[in-house]
Protein backbone atom coordinates (compact mmCIF):
# COMPACT_ATOMS: atom_id res chain seq x y z
CA UNK A 1 0.00 0.00 0.00
CA UNK A 2 1.04 3.09 -1.23
CA UNK A 3 1.41 6.07 1.43
CA UNK A 4 1.40 10.02 0.26
CA UNK A 5 2.20 13.07 1.64
CA UNK A 6 -0.11 15.97 1.44
CA UNK A 7 2.07 17.62 -1.33
CA UNK A 8 2.43 14.78 -3.06
CA UNK A 9 -1.22 13.86 -3.16
CA UNK A 10 -2.11 17.95 -4.09
CA UNK A 11 0.20 17.71 -6.85
CA UNK A 12 -1.53 14.89 -8.05
CA UNK A 13 -4.82 15.78 -7.96
CA UNK A 14 -3.60 19.34 -9.95
CA UNK A 15 -2.22 16.86 -12.52
CA UNK A 16 -5.25 15.07 -13.14
CA UNK A 17 -7.33 18.26 -13.02
CA UNK A 18 -5.09 20.24 -15.78
CA UNK A 19 -3.02 17.90 -17.14
CA UNK A 20 -5.35 14.94 -17.80
CA UNK A 21 -8.06 16.87 -17.83
CA UNK A 22 -10.83 14.90 -15.20
CA UNK A 23 -12.18 17.94 -13.63
CA UNK A 24 -12.26 18.53 -10.27
CA UNK A 25 -16.09 18.61 -9.29
CA UNK A 26 -15.74 14.79 -11.02
CA UNK A 27 -13.10 13.89 -8.34
CA UNK A 28 -14.85 15.77 -5.62
CA UNK A 29 -18.32 13.84 -6.66
CA UNK A 30 -16.49 9.89 -6.80
CA UNK A 31 -14.94 10.83 -3.52
CA UNK A 32 -18.06 11.89 -1.42
CA UNK A 33 -20.43 8.92 -3.37
CA UNK A 34 -17.24 6.55 -2.47
CA UNK A 35 -16.87 7.73 1.31
CA UNK A 36 -21.15 7.41 1.73
CA UNK A 37 -20.55 3.98 0.08
CA UNK A 38 -17.99 3.29 2.90
CA UNK A 39 -20.16 4.71 5.54
CA UNK A 40 -23.19 3.09 4.73
CA UNK A 41 -21.30 0.09 5.01
CA UNK A 42 -20.28 0.30 8.99
CA UNK A 43 -23.64 2.19 10.30
CA UNK A 44 -26.64 -0.28 11.22
CA UNK A 45 -29.36 2.02 9.87
CA UNK A 46 -31.88 1.48 12.56
CA UNK A 47 -29.91 3.06 15.01
CA UNK A 48 -28.95 6.30 12.76
CA UNK A 49 -31.34 8.27 11.37
CA UNK A 50 -30.23 12.03 11.43
CA UNK A 51 -27.00 12.72 10.37
CA UNK A 52 -25.00 16.31 10.96
CA UNK A 53 -21.99 17.08 8.38
CA UNK A 54 -19.40 19.47 9.81
CA UNK A 55 -18.43 20.94 6.72
CA UNK A 56 -14.99 23.67 6.46
CA UNK A 57 -14.88 26.13 3.57
CA UNK A 58 -12.54 24.17 1.30
CA UNK A 59 -12.55 20.85 -0.49
CA UNK A 60 -12.95 18.61 2.33
CA UNK A 61 -16.32 20.78 3.23
CA UNK A 62 -17.24 19.93 -0.70
CA UNK A 63 -16.91 16.91 -0.08
CA UNK A 64 -18.97 16.65 2.86
CA UNK A 65 -21.64 18.18 0.86
CA UNK A 66 -21.81 15.19 -2.11
CA UNK A 67 -22.24 13.37 1.04
CA UNK A 68 -24.97 14.81 2.26
CA UNK A 69 -27.02 15.08 -1.18
CA UNK A 70 -26.50 11.11 -0.80
CA UNK A 71 -27.34 10.38 2.04
CA UNK A 72 -30.49 12.47 1.98
CA UNK A 73 -31.16 10.27 -1.60
CA UNK A 74 -31.18 7.19 0.96
CA UNK A 75 -33.21 8.21 3.13
CA UNK A 76 -31.35 9.98 6.41
CA UNK A 77 -32.35 13.03 7.56
CA UNK A 78 -28.89 15.67 7.01
CA UNK A 79 -28.13 18.51 8.55
CA UNK A 80 -25.18 20.26 7.41
CA UNK A 81 -23.47 22.59 9.27
CA UNK A 82 -21.02 25.26 7.59
CA UNK A 83 -18.06 26.57 9.48
CA UNK A 84 -17.82 29.68 7.68
CA UNK A 85 -19.83 31.99 5.89
CA UNK A 86 -21.20 30.44 2.37
CA UNK A 87 -19.84 33.75 0.64
CA UNK A 88 -16.19 32.48 1.13
CA UNK A 89 -16.84 28.67 0.23
CA UNK A 90 -15.30 29.08 -3.28
CA UNK A 91 -14.45 26.53 -6.77
CA UNK A 92 -15.81 22.99 -6.54
CA UNK A 93 -16.84 23.13 -3.31
CA UNK A 94 -19.05 25.94 -3.85
CA UNK A 95 -20.64 24.27 -6.75
CA UNK A 96 -21.87 20.84 -4.27
CA UNK A 97 -22.88 23.67 -1.51
CA UNK A 98 -25.34 25.08 -4.24
CA UNK A 99 -26.81 21.44 -5.26
CA UNK A 100 -27.51 20.58 -1.58
CA UNK A 101 -29.00 24.02 -0.95
CA UNK A 102 -31.72 22.79 -3.87
CA UNK A 103 -32.04 19.82 -2.12
CA UNK A 104 -32.56 21.75 1.03
CA UNK A 105 -35.85 23.89 -0.65
CA UNK A 106 -37.40 20.67 -1.42
CA UNK A 107 -36.86 18.11 1.34
CA UNK A 108 -37.92 18.94 4.39
CA UNK A 109 -35.51 16.29 5.56
CA UNK A 110 -32.39 18.29 4.94
CA UNK A 111 -31.00 21.72 6.20
CA UNK A 112 -27.97 23.73 5.57
CA UNK A 113 -27.10 25.87 8.95
CA UNK A 114 -24.41 28.86 8.50
CA UNK A 115 -21.91 29.19 11.77
CA UNK A 116 -19.78 32.12 11.25
CA UNK A 117 -18.12 32.54 14.47
CA UNK A 118 -17.40 30.69 17.92
CA UNK A 119 -20.50 32.62 19.52
CA UNK A 120 -22.82 31.33 17.02
CA UNK A 121 -21.90 27.62 17.37
CA UNK A 122 -22.19 27.71 21.37
CA UNK A 123 -25.58 28.57 19.91
CA UNK A 124 -25.90 25.95 18.35
CA UNK A 125 -24.24 23.24 20.40
CA UNK A 126 -27.12 21.74 21.25
CA UNK A 127 -28.71 21.27 17.45
CA UNK A 128 -25.28 19.57 16.51
CA UNK A 129 -25.78 17.42 19.52
CA UNK A 130 -29.05 16.43 18.26
CA UNK A 131 -27.98 13.69 15.84
CA UNK A 132 -26.73 10.52 15.65
CA UNK A 133 -23.68 10.71 14.04
CA UNK A 134 -20.83 12.73 13.09
CA UNK A 135 -19.32 13.44 9.39
CA UNK A 136 -16.26 15.60 9.46
CA UNK A 137 -15.56 17.34 6.62
CA UNK A 138 -13.88 20.15 8.33
CA UNK A 139 -10.28 20.17 7.06
CA UNK A 140 -8.39 17.90 4.72
CA UNK A 141 -4.74 17.28 4.37
CA UNK A 142 -3.22 20.83 3.87
CA UNK A 143 -3.87 21.40 8.06
CA UNK A 144 -0.11 23.14 9.21
CA UNK A 145 -0.83 25.32 12.14
CA UNK A 146 -2.74 24.24 15.66
CA UNK A 147 -6.44 24.55 15.72
CA UNK A 148 -8.00 27.20 17.38
CA UNK A 149 -11.28 29.37 17.76
CA UNK A 150 -14.27 28.04 16.03
CA UNK A 151 -12.55 24.69 14.28
CA UNK A 152 -11.53 23.65 17.34
CA UNK A 153 -14.80 24.15 19.05
CA UNK A 154 -16.27 22.00 16.38
CA UNK A 155 -13.43 19.22 16.78
CA UNK A 156 -13.73 19.13 20.72
CA UNK A 157 -17.22 18.69 20.35
CA UNK A 158 -17.41 15.69 18.07
CA UNK A 159 -15.50 14.59 20.25
CA UNK A 160 -17.13 14.73 23.83
CA UNK A 161 -20.45 14.01 22.11
CA UNK A 162 -20.13 9.74 22.67
CA UNK A 163 -21.97 9.91 18.82
CA UNK A 164 -19.65 7.96 16.59
CA UNK A 165 -17.89 10.12 13.96
CA UNK A 166 -17.08 8.94 10.44
CA UNK A 167 -13.82 11.57 9.21
CA UNK A 168 -13.43 12.44 5.30
CA UNK A 169 -10.16 11.99 3.69
CA UNK A 170 -7.91 12.36 7.33
CA UNK A 171 -9.56 13.41 10.69
CA UNK A 172 -9.58 16.91 11.28
CA UNK A 173 -6.50 18.49 13.14
CA UNK A 174 -4.81 15.78 11.90
CA UNK A 175 -0.96 16.28 10.32
CA UNK A 176 -1.10 14.68 7.21
CA UNK A 177 2.29 13.74 6.91
CA UNK A 178 3.21 12.88 10.44
CA UNK A 179 0.40 11.66 11.71
CA UNK A 180 0.27 14.49 14.87
CA UNK A 181 -2.84 16.49 16.44
CA UNK A 182 -2.15 19.56 15.74
CA UNK A 183 -3.76 20.81 19.43
CA UNK A 184 -6.19 18.61 19.05
CA UNK A 185 -7.90 15.74 16.08
CA UNK A 186 -10.86 14.04 15.87
CA UNK A 187 -11.02 10.66 16.70
CA UNK A 188 -13.25 8.58 14.22
CA UNK A 189 -14.63 5.08 14.25
CA UNK A 190 -13.54 4.96 10.82
CA UNK A 191 -12.33 7.31 8.29
CA UNK A 192 -12.98 7.35 4.10
CA UNK A 193 -9.29 8.34 2.66
CA UNK A 194 -9.11 9.42 -1.09
CA UNK A 195 -7.23 7.91 -3.92
CA UNK A 196 -3.87 6.92 -1.30
CA UNK A 197 -3.55 6.30 2.32
CA UNK A 198 -1.88 9.55 3.62
CA UNK A 199 1.20 8.55 5.81
CA UNK A 200 -0.50 10.66 9.05
CA UNK A 201 -3.47 7.99 8.58
CA UNK A 202 -1.15 5.49 9.52
CA UNK A 203 1.38 6.89 11.84
CA UNK A 204 1.23 6.26 15.27
CA UNK A 205 -1.07 8.77 17.15
CA UNK A 206 -2.88 9.16 13.98
CA UNK A 207 -3.91 5.49 13.38
CA UNK A 208 -5.68 5.90 16.38
CA UNK A 209 -7.32 8.92 15.39
CA UNK A 210 -8.48 7.66 12.07
CA UNK A 211 -9.53 4.37 12.65
CA UNK A 212 -11.10 1.70 10.47
CA UNK A 213 -9.18 2.87 7.34
CA UNK A 214 -10.56 2.83 3.67
CA UNK A 215 -9.17 4.55 0.51
CA UNK A 216 -11.57 5.45 -2.30
CA UNK A 217 -10.70 5.14 -5.84
CA UNK A 218 -11.62 8.76 -7.35
CA UNK A 219 -10.13 8.44 -10.55
CA UNK A 220 -6.69 9.43 -10.71
CA UNK A 221 -5.13 7.77 -13.69
CA UNK A 222 -2.20 5.02 -12.20
CA UNK A 223 0.22 6.54 -14.41
CA UNK A 224 0.03 9.85 -12.73
CA UNK A 225 1.38 7.52 -9.12
CA UNK A 226 3.97 5.87 -11.10
CA UNK A 227 5.25 9.08 -12.58
CA UNK A 228 4.90 10.79 -9.08
CA UNK A 229 7.72 7.23 -7.76
CA UNK A 230 5.87 7.43 -4.41
CA UNK A 231 8.65 5.91 -1.85
CA UNK A 232 6.57 5.60 1.51
CA UNK A 233 4.68 2.39 1.75
CA UNK A 234 2.83 0.45 4.38
CA UNK A 235 4.15 -3.48 4.66
CA UNK A 236 1.57 -5.70 3.58
CA UNK A 237 1.22 -9.68 4.42
CA UNK A 238 1.09 -10.48 0.62
CA UNK A 239 4.41 -9.05 0.28
CA UNK A 240 5.78 -10.75 3.26
CA UNK A 241 4.56 -14.14 2.40
CA UNK A 242 5.62 -14.07 -0.92
CA UNK A 243 9.53 -14.30 1.03
CA UNK A 244 8.57 -18.04 2.36
CA UNK A 245 8.90 -20.43 -0.94
CA UNK A 246 8.13 -23.87 0.34
CA UNK A 247 11.36 -25.54 0.89
CA UNK A 248 12.98 -28.37 -0.75
CA UNK A 249 12.25 -31.75 0.65
CA UNK A 250 15.92 -32.40 0.90
CA UNK A 251 16.74 -29.70 2.80
CA UNK A 252 19.53 -29.91 5.77
CA UNK A 253 20.34 -27.87 8.28
CA UNK A 254 23.28 -26.14 5.96
CA UNK A 255 20.97 -25.28 3.43
CA UNK A 256 19.60 -22.21 5.76
CA UNK A 257 22.42 -20.56 6.48
CA UNK A 258 24.54 -19.94 9.51
CA UNK A 259 24.42 -16.91 11.93
CA UNK A 260 27.11 -15.65 14.21
CA UNK A 261 25.68 -13.18 17.30
CA UNK A 262 28.11 -11.35 18.90
CA UNK A 263 26.59 -10.28 22.65
CA UNK A 264 26.26 -10.43 26.16
CA UNK A 265 27.33 -8.96 28.85
CA UNK A 266 27.89 -9.23 32.63
CA UNK A 267 24.20 -9.12 34.28
CA UNK A 268 22.75 -9.53 30.68
CA UNK A 269 23.03 -13.00 29.02
CA UNK A 270 19.19 -12.64 28.62
CA UNK A 271 20.08 -10.63 25.52
CA UNK A 272 22.40 -13.19 23.73
CA UNK A 273 20.53 -15.70 24.57
CA UNK A 274 16.77 -14.31 23.76
CA UNK A 275 18.93 -13.59 19.93
CA UNK A 276 20.16 -16.88 19.06
CA UNK A 277 16.81 -18.59 19.99
CA UNK A 278 14.95 -16.24 18.08
CA UNK A 279 16.92 -16.91 14.90
CA UNK A 280 16.77 -20.32 15.46
CA UNK A 281 12.87 -20.51 15.84
CA UNK A 282 12.79 -18.18 12.71
CA UNK A 283 14.11 -21.31 10.22
CA UNK A 284 18.23 -20.23 10.49
CA UNK A 285 19.55 -23.41 9.69
CA UNK A 286 22.27 -23.18 12.67
CA UNK A 287 23.33 -19.98 14.54
CA UNK A 288 26.32 -19.82 16.61
CA UNK A 289 26.43 -17.44 19.85
CA UNK A 290 29.79 -15.93 20.89
CA UNK A 291 30.41 -14.80 24.27
CA UNK A 292 32.83 -13.40 26.95
CA UNK A 293 34.48 -16.61 28.33
CA UNK A 294 33.46 -16.32 31.98
CA UNK A 295 29.62 -15.90 30.55
CA UNK A 296 29.65 -19.30 28.76
CA UNK A 297 28.65 -21.16 31.53
CA UNK A 298 26.12 -19.51 32.42
CA UNK A 299 24.27 -19.49 29.39
CA UNK A 300 24.76 -22.69 27.72
CA UNK A 301 21.71 -24.03 29.85
CA UNK A 302 19.55 -21.09 27.81
CA UNK A 303 20.41 -21.80 23.95
CA UNK A 304 19.71 -26.10 23.73
CA UNK A 305 19.82 -25.70 19.62
CA UNK A 306 22.48 -22.94 19.37
CA UNK A 307 26.36 -23.48 19.86
CA UNK A 308 28.45 -21.10 21.84
CA UNK A 309 31.66 -19.83 21.45
CA UNK A 310 33.71 -18.70 24.20
CA UNK A 311 35.96 -15.55 23.27
CA UNK A 312 39.00 -14.20 25.37
CA UNK A 313 38.00 -11.50 27.93
CA UNK A 314 40.34 -8.52 29.23
CA UNK A 315 37.80 -7.53 31.56
CA UNK A 316 35.66 -10.14 33.29
CA UNK A 317 32.23 -10.64 31.43
CA UNK A 318 33.14 -7.74 28.78
CA UNK A 319 34.21 -8.09 24.97
CA UNK A 320 37.00 -5.79 23.82
CA UNK A 321 39.30 -5.14 20.72
CA UNK A 322 41.48 -8.49 22.02
CA UNK A 323 38.66 -10.84 20.71
CA UNK A 324 38.66 -9.29 17.02
CA UNK A 325 40.71 -11.96 15.19
CA UNK A 326 38.60 -14.48 16.93
CA UNK A 327 35.46 -13.36 15.68
CA UNK A 328 36.94 -12.65 12.32
CA UNK A 329 38.10 -16.16 12.38
CA UNK A 330 34.38 -16.91 13.52
CA UNK A 331 32.92 -15.50 10.75
CA UNK A 332 34.58 -17.58 8.08
CA UNK A 333 31.47 -20.25 6.68
CA UNK A 334 29.32 -17.72 8.10
CA UNK A 335 26.22 -15.49 6.11
CA UNK A 336 25.49 -13.36 8.98
CA UNK A 337 26.34 -11.17 11.83
CA UNK A 338 24.12 -10.14 14.66
CA UNK A 339 26.40 -7.60 17.17
CA UNK A 340 25.24 -5.94 20.07
CA UNK A 341 22.33 -7.02 22.40
CA UNK A 342 23.43 -6.50 26.11
CA UNK A 343 26.95 -6.54 24.46
CA UNK A 344 28.18 -3.11 27.15
CA UNK A 345 29.48 0.15 26.16
CA UNK A 346 32.91 0.20 27.32
CA UNK A 347 35.49 1.84 25.90
CA UNK A 348 37.44 -1.81 24.69
CA UNK A 349 33.86 -2.73 23.58
CA UNK A 350 32.88 0.32 21.64
CA UNK A 351 36.64 -0.62 19.97
CA UNK A 352 35.68 -3.85 18.90
CA UNK A 353 31.86 -2.91 17.04
CA UNK A 354 33.88 -0.27 15.28
CA UNK A 355 36.54 -2.49 13.82
CA UNK A 356 34.19 -5.20 13.16
CA UNK A 357 31.68 -2.85 11.40
CA UNK A 358 34.81 -1.70 9.61
CA UNK A 359 35.87 -5.52 8.91
CA UNK A 360 32.50 -7.98 8.99
CA UNK A 361 32.94 -9.66 5.57
CA UNK A 362 29.13 -10.79 5.70
CA UNK A 363 26.48 -8.50 6.12
CA UNK A 364 25.15 -7.30 9.93
CA UNK A 365 22.74 -5.85 12.11
CA UNK A 366 23.95 -3.79 14.38
CA UNK A 367 21.35 -3.67 17.64
CA UNK A 368 21.38 -1.80 21.62
CA UNK A 369 24.73 -1.57 22.25
CA UNK A 370 26.57 -1.58 19.45
CA UNK A 371 24.36 1.35 18.48
CA UNK A 372 24.93 3.06 21.29
CA UNK A 373 28.81 1.93 20.55
CA UNK A 374 28.77 3.76 16.81
CA UNK A 375 27.01 6.88 18.07
CA UNK A 376 30.37 8.43 19.06
CA UNK A 377 32.16 6.95 16.42
CA UNK A 378 29.18 7.10 13.42
CA UNK A 379 31.96 7.35 10.66
CA UNK A 380 33.07 3.71 10.57
CA UNK A 381 30.04 3.14 8.78
CA UNK A 382 31.60 4.75 6.12
CA UNK A 383 33.86 2.46 6.26
CA UNK A 384 31.92 -1.39 5.82
CA UNK A 385 32.27 -3.34 3.22
CA UNK A 386 29.05 -5.52 3.69
CA UNK A 387 25.45 -3.91 4.34
CA UNK A 388 24.65 -3.19 7.45
CA UNK A 389 21.40 -2.92 9.11
CA UNK A 390 20.68 -0.52 12.44
CA UNK A 391 17.51 -1.35 14.93
CA UNK A 392 17.37 1.97 17.71
CA UNK A 393 14.69 2.02 19.10
CA UNK A 394 13.91 6.21 19.52
CA UNK A 395 16.34 7.08 22.95
CA UNK A 396 19.22 4.98 20.76
CA UNK A 397 18.29 7.10 17.31
CA UNK A 398 18.83 10.59 19.65
CA UNK A 399 21.52 9.19 20.70
CA UNK A 400 22.84 8.71 17.32
CA UNK A 401 21.94 12.08 15.32
CA UNK A 402 22.50 14.12 18.56
CA UNK A 403 19.16 14.62 19.06
CA UNK A 404 16.45 14.30 21.49
CA UNK A 405 14.04 11.24 22.06
CA UNK A 406 10.93 13.81 21.29
CA UNK A 407 12.69 15.55 18.28
CA UNK A 408 13.30 12.15 16.69
CA UNK A 409 9.21 11.05 17.42
CA UNK A 410 8.35 14.06 16.18
CA UNK A 411 10.21 13.23 12.65
CA UNK A 412 10.58 9.48 12.68
CA UNK A 413 10.06 8.65 8.87
CA UNK A 414 11.79 12.38 7.95
CA UNK A 415 15.08 11.03 10.26
CA UNK A 416 15.11 7.47 9.54
CA UNK A 417 15.22 8.37 5.73
CA UNK A 418 18.25 10.94 6.14
CA UNK A 419 20.21 8.60 8.32
CA UNK A 420 19.36 5.83 6.56
CA UNK A 421 20.57 7.55 3.08
CA UNK A 422 23.77 9.66 5.14
CA UNK A 423 25.71 6.69 6.15
CA UNK A 424 24.26 4.08 3.68
CA UNK A 425 22.37 1.85 5.87
CA UNK A 426 18.86 0.23 6.45
CA UNK A 427 17.73 1.98 9.41
CA UNK A 428 14.92 0.30 11.29
CA UNK A 429 13.51 2.62 14.06
CA UNK A 430 11.60 0.97 16.28
CA UNK A 431 8.20 1.97 18.20
CA UNK A 432 4.41 2.03 17.75
CA UNK A 433 4.62 1.56 14.19
CA UNK A 434 8.29 1.30 13.27
CA UNK A 435 9.88 2.73 10.52
CA UNK A 436 12.56 0.97 7.72
CA UNK A 437 14.41 3.20 5.79
CA UNK A 438 16.59 2.34 2.82
CA UNK A 439 19.43 4.14 1.30
CA UNK A 440 17.56 5.00 -1.90
CA UNK A 441 14.99 7.16 0.16
CA UNK A 442 12.40 4.34 0.53
CA UNK A 443 10.68 3.98 3.92
CA UNK A 444 8.36 1.28 5.08
CA UNK A 445 5.38 1.93 7.56
CA UNK A 446 4.71 -1.81 9.73
CA UNK A 447 0.99 -1.96 10.73
CA UNK A 448 1.84 -5.11 13.22
CA UNK A 449 2.69 -4.69 16.64
CA UNK A 450 0.89 -3.69 20.17
CA UNK A 451 1.25 -2.46 24.04
CA UNK A 452 1.97 -5.95 24.55
CA UNK A 453 5.51 -5.41 23.51
CA UNK A 454 6.62 -3.11 26.18
CA UNK A 455 8.58 -5.22 28.13
CA UNK A 456 12.74 -6.46 28.14
CA UNK A 457 13.97 -8.25 25.13
CA UNK A 458 11.88 -7.70 22.44
CA UNK A 459 14.32 -5.87 20.53
CA UNK A 460 16.49 -8.87 21.22
CA UNK A 461 13.87 -10.84 19.66
CA UNK A 462 13.92 -8.62 16.80
CA UNK A 463 17.68 -9.16 15.89
CA UNK A 464 17.70 -12.41 16.04
CA UNK A 465 14.86 -12.48 14.03
CA UNK A 466 16.28 -9.86 11.39
CA UNK A 467 19.37 -11.20 11.24
CA UNK A 468 18.40 -14.82 11.04
CA UNK A 469 16.68 -14.13 7.83
CA UNK A 470 19.91 -12.84 6.85
CA UNK A 471 21.71 -15.92 7.32
CA UNK A 472 18.94 -17.42 5.58
CA UNK A 473 19.70 -15.53 1.91
CA UNK A 474 17.40 -12.55 2.48
CA UNK A 475 18.27 -9.63 0.63
CA UNK A 476 19.03 -7.33 3.38
CA UNK A 477 15.97 -5.27 2.64
CA UNK A 478 13.78 -8.58 2.89
CA UNK A 479 15.14 -9.76 6.31
CA UNK A 480 14.29 -6.21 7.59
CA UNK A 481 11.22 -6.22 6.59
CA UNK A 482 10.02 -9.96 7.11
CA UNK A 483 11.83 -9.52 10.79
CA UNK A 484 9.66 -6.37 11.76
CA UNK A 485 6.18 -7.80 9.99
CA UNK A 486 6.42 -11.35 11.45
CA UNK A 487 7.73 -9.64 15.28
CA UNK A 488 4.77 -7.46 15.16
CA UNK A 489 2.42 -10.23 13.81
CA UNK A 490 3.39 -12.52 16.53
CA UNK A 491 2.87 -9.98 19.19
CA UNK A 492 -0.99 -9.80 18.01
CA UNK A 493 -1.25 -13.34 17.96
CA UNK A 494 -0.13 -13.60 21.57
CA UNK A 495 -2.57 -10.65 22.28
CA UNK A 496 -5.56 -12.36 21.07
CA UNK A 497 -4.53 -15.26 22.84
CA UNK A 498 -3.08 -13.64 26.34
CA UNK A 499 -4.74 -9.80 25.85
CA UNK A 500 -1.64 -7.24 25.51
CA UNK A 501 -0.73 -7.85 29.19
CA UNK A 502 2.03 -9.48 30.64
CA UNK A 503 3.40 -11.92 27.60
CA UNK A 504 7.25 -12.04 27.57
CA UNK A 505 10.19 -12.16 25.00
CA UNK A 506 10.42 -15.87 24.76
CA UNK A 507 6.46 -16.08 24.69
CA UNK A 508 7.31 -14.07 21.14
CA UNK A 509 10.08 -16.72 20.72
CA UNK A 510 7.62 -19.74 20.95
CA UNK A 511 5.07 -18.08 18.64
CA UNK A 512 7.29 -17.11 15.67
CA UNK A 513 6.63 -20.58 13.80
CA UNK A 514 3.23 -20.88 14.24
CA UNK A 515 2.65 -17.55 13.64
CA UNK A 516 4.94 -17.95 9.96
CA UNK A 517 2.85 -21.30 9.67
CA UNK A 518 -0.75 -19.72 10.19
CA UNK A 519 -0.34 -16.24 8.91
CA UNK A 520 1.83 -16.50 5.55
CA UNK A 521 2.86 -20.23 4.07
Amino acid sequence: MLLVTANEMQEMDQKTIHSFGIPGLVLMENAGRGAVRVLLSKINSKDTQKIAVLAGRGNNGGDGFVMARYLLEKGYRITVFLLAPKEVVKGDARIHMQLFEKLCDRSPEAALIEIKTAAEFKTNRSLILHHDLFVDAVLGTGLNADLRGLIRDAVELMNSSGKPVFSVDIPSGLNADTGKPMGTAVKAFATATFAFAKAGNLLYPGNLHTGELSIIDIGIPKFIADEKNIQLSLIEQAEIAALFPPRPFDSHKGSFGHLLVIAGSTGKTGAPALCANAAMRCGTGLVTLGVAESLNPALEPLVLEPMTHPLPENEKGFLSENCLKNILSLLKGKQALALGPGLGTRKGTAKLVQKLVEQSPVPLVLDADAVNCLAEHPESLKKKSRPAILTPHPGEMARLCRLSTPDVQADRIGLARKFASEWDVILILKGARTVIALPDGKAFINPTGNPGMASGGMGDVLTGMVSGFLAQGFSPEAASLAGVYIHGLCADVLSKQKGAFGFLARDMIKAIPETIFQHLL
